[in-house]
């Protein structure tokens, strides 16, 4: 029987790459996001993978994503948890809206999809991990409702992986940071920067020369989720090209 992965925010960027990399792993996949036509693509490319569409920020919702995923496989062995959204604005041009929307994507769903996948996990002795950023463990300027729900994911991380150690639970999260997705683009915009010369401009500024590419972020989850990775739980694992050395 193949392990049992739920994915978030898997219809495009960073979520697409790491359902891709556990489907050719050998995983069962179940792809959740809001793009259905995206994920409809990634279920026809990929055996493996099959697809949820819908909003993940309530509890009720992350609690069916859930029970979906039992229902069609019989249980669950990895929680990744993806899905994020970012809105690039100073604190005093932050709506309510947008830290209420941040806060619900970004630290809530993860939060409910964890409560209600640990009674699967505890059976299957299985991993949560939750991308975070490295905004998450370190400062951004124009984005401190991003950093507040990454930041909070990090400590929830560590919090939950004491919570269920021994229960043989890990509970990790990666921590990227400039990665070539579509938010990246989205950053490109607020900061002035044309899309096209984005990729060159932000790899100036990292150590390595670059930014990060989706795959690597993946084998990384995957990595994860592996049996190599047994001992590493409650770790926040910065992937960023050593901009938070």
């Amino acid at each position: 029987m193949p392990r049992i992965a739920i994915v978030t925010g898997a219809s495009s960027g960073i979520g697409h790459a790491i359902a891709s990399s556990f489907a050719l792993a050998g995983f069962a996949v179940l792809a959740a996001g809001r793009n259905a036509a995206r994920l409809e693509q990634l279920e026809r490319e990929l055996p493996g993978v099959t697809t949820w569409t819908g909003d993940l920020a309530t509890a009720g919702a992350c609690g069916s994503l859930v029970e979906h995923c039992v229902q069609l496989y019989g249980g669950i062995d990895v929680l990744v948890n993806n899905a994020g959204i970012y809105f690039r604005r100073e604190t005093e041009l932050t709506s309510d809206e947008e830290w209420r929307q941040t806060i619900a994507v970004n630290l809530d769903a993860p939060f409910y999809l964890s409560r209600a996948a640990l009674p699967y996990l505890r059976i299957s002795r299985g991993a949560i991990i939750n991308i975070a950023s490295d905004w998450g463990i370190r400062g951004g300027r124009k984005a401190a409702a991003y950093c507040a729900s990454k930041g909070g994911l990090v400590l929830m991380t560590k919090a939950m992986a004491l919570d269920h150690a021994a229960e043989g639970i890990r509970i990790n999260a990666v921590c990227p940071g400039d990665v070539n997705t579509p938010m990246l683009e989205q950053e490109a915009r607020v900061d002035g920067i044309p899309v096209n010369e984005a990729l060159e401009v932000y790899g100036r500024q990292i150590p390595t020369g670059r930014v990060t590419r989706v795959d690597e972020v993946a084998a990384l989850t995957l990595f994860l989720a592996s049996a190599a990775a047994a001992q590493i739980t409650g770790a926040a694992i910065p992937i960023d090209g050593g901009n938070s050395a």
